[in-house]
């Protein structure tokens, strides 16, 4: 039986990233104290690729205002990362970190490495201060993902973490009501 990567800690690794013009070390202790968003995508100078990357460059700000710090990561070097960022408009949007993982370590510690192709599945994971996952979203390559919808994840994952005892229904947006489970609401839902 395979054990559920949720709530479980993020595994160690150190790789080199392209950021605001500069190469930067990154390693799993970048992602502690805060809360992190690392998405995974086959590689760049591709198709769907570029379309996620810019949805998500589009709400940066909204999840920094909210403590959270992106990661892209492809098997693709740090240098790929910088030519595709001086390459494409899309990209060059792009102010968090986009993480080279050309040896697949961190797809493979986060279980989305296509071992036959060398390239990462579309995997997001939403991890928390403690550096546990709480938000595992795996796609088939040719499927895109929203930044909105992963906004929303964040938000539900930060609120249930700070109301103990409440958790957020389904499109739970926030604001909106949330739920105490209790005996007394079961079956009544």
């Amino acid at each position: 039986m395979t054990q559920s990567i949720i709530n479980s800690k993020i595994l160690p690794f150190k790789s080199t990233a392209f950021h605001n013009g500069e190469f930067i070390e990154v390693t799993d202790q970048d992602l502690l104290g805060k809360w992190s968003v690392v998405m995974f995508y086959p590689a760049d100078f591709t198709f769907v690729c570029p379309t996620e990357l810019g949805d998500m460059a589009d709400h940066y700000e909204q999840l920094k205002a909210m403590g959270v710090e992106v990661y892209s990561v492809s098997t693709d070097t740090h240098f790929t990362h910088k030519a595709w960022h001086d390459a494409s408009d899309t990209i060059r949007k792009i102010t968090f970190p986009m993480v080279g993982d050309p040896t697949g370590v961190i797809s493979r510690n986060f279980g989305v490495m296509i071992e036959e192709e060398g390239l990462a599945l579309r995997g997001t994971f939403v991890i928390n201060p403690e550096g546990e996952i709480k938000v595992a979203e795996v796609h088939d390559l040719g499927i895109g993902r929203s930044a909105s919808e992963m906004v929303r994840k964040v938000q539900a994952a930060q609120y249930v973490a700070e109301h103990d005892g409440e958790v957020c229904p389904a499109a739970w947006q926030p604001g909106a009501e949330t739920l105490a489970p209790s005996l007394d609401l079961v079956g009544k839902i």
